[in-house]
């Protein structure tokens, strides 16, 4: 059997991993092409190109890509067409995705799969519709979205999320870790997560500084980590250079693959609270009990056009799933220094406010439950 699949940033790199390695279990010999990240690659994919090309967001972001990015969604899905395989996998980041399979679908009869369905429950409902046009099956991380794409006559299947059956750091990991670099156990950590794109970092990354810096300035004995992914790295070192507080940042590069992941879970088990640019590393942060402020902020253009197409004041995952606001969120237009400080204030004065909504999280996103990869892997086969 051959699957093509297609991913354009690391949540989608790791969704996409982990399905490989279910199509693998449950169908072995299955030969897998297509566009994905490191853990893509780690399966065995040989990408078409670097996926970091695809890791744009906002309106203002892509429009200065917009002749590359429409080549590259031709030669994707010339790729697909000459591939010829039983499935087409798409894996998030519809707007270059959804292309790709739209351009298959009109010159054959390639089932597509599309992983990870879009947010019609938060903004631009329409795009069920339309998707359907393109897309014959859905797996859907969350519990709620199958109904969403059923109505507009799509196969469905809720497949869970792989945050919920991630391995969590045990104490001993966490206890050194924090002996790699220096933490006393007593030493309050805050883990500082500017994004895992380049214009996220530029844009979250100095109110987070501001933020940190009188954060310190009444809290001497607070420490800081910024655990930053490969593709944005260096943007993230010299982003924390211009801090007026010292923070470390770590890194996987030069790491393997499973060193990596477990460092990263051992910084978010280890930290105390957390401040983070609004995304799926909310799931990674529940599952590792870490207390969190969300905050998210577009280009300004894309802020006012998008803003008016929301349908939803809630961005962080952890309030969407649990149908709460437990998460401080701090969004567009009030992302201000001094609202951010205050809501870290009021987290760090009770960080306990939050554990019963990660825990309700990632039971209802499939804890304890069958291996995510494996349930996706399954629901398509099943379906083929």
């Amino acid at each position: 059997m051959k699957v093509f699949l297609v991913a354009g940033e690391p949540s989608g790199d790791a969704l996409g991993a982990a399905l490989m390695a279910g199509l693998k279990h449950l169908s072995p010999g299955v030969q897998c092409a297509g566009v994905g990240g490191p853990l893509m690659q780690g399966e065995g994919l040989r990408s078409q190109f670097d996926m970091s090309e695809l890791s744009l967001m906002g309106i203002a972001e892509i429009l200065p890509k917009y002749f590359h990015l429409k080549r590259r969604i031709a030669e994707t899905a010339n790729a697909v067409i000459e591939t010829k395989p039983d499935v087409l996998i798409t894996i998030d980041s519809p707007d270059f995705c959804l292309r790709v399979a739209k351009l298959v679908k009109a010159q054959s009869d390639i089932r597509t799969v599309h992983y990870v369905a879009p947010t019609v429950w938060a903004w631009r409902p329409g795009r069920a519709k339309k998707m359907a046009q393109m897309i014959d099956q859905v797996l859907a991380l969350f519990p709620f979205e199958p109904p969403y794409m059923e109505a507009e006559g799509m196969d469905c299947d809720f497949v869970g999320h792989p945050a919920a059956g991630a391995p969590r750091a045990t104490p001993e990991a966490q206890a050194a870790f924090r002996a790699t670099y220096g933490l006393e156990a007593a030493d309050p950590l805050v883990l500082v997560l500017p994004g895992s794109r380049r214009g996220e970092v530029a844009r979250m990354g100095p109110v987070f500084g501001e933020v940190l810096g009188k954060l310190a300035a009444t809290r001497p004995d607070m420490r800081m980590i910024v655990p930053a992914a490969p593709s944005v790295a260096d943007a993230v070192q010299a982003l924390v250079a211009t801090w007026p507080v010292n923070a470390t940042v770590i890194e996987s590069r030069g790491m393997s693959i499973e060193d990596g992941l477990a460092q990263k879970r051992a910084a978010f088990a280890a930290a105390d609270v957390a401040l983070a640019t609004s995304g799926t590393v909310a799931l990674e942060l529940a599952a590792a009990g870490t207390p969190m402020v969300s905050a998210f902020d577009l280009n300004w253009i894309s802020r006012v056009i998008i803003g008016r197409m929301l349908t939803t004041k809630r961005t962080c995952l952890v309030n969407l799933v649990t149908d709460s606001d437990v998460v401080p969120e701090i969004i567009g237009f009030d992302f201000k220094a001094d609202a951010v400080l205050a809501a870290m204030e009021g987290l760090l004065a009770d960080p306990s406010t939050q554990a019963a909504a990660m825990e309700q999280t990632m039971d209802l996103l499939g804890r304890g439950g069958e291996d995510p990869g494996i349930r996706a892997a399954r629901a398509v086969l099943d379906r083929l």
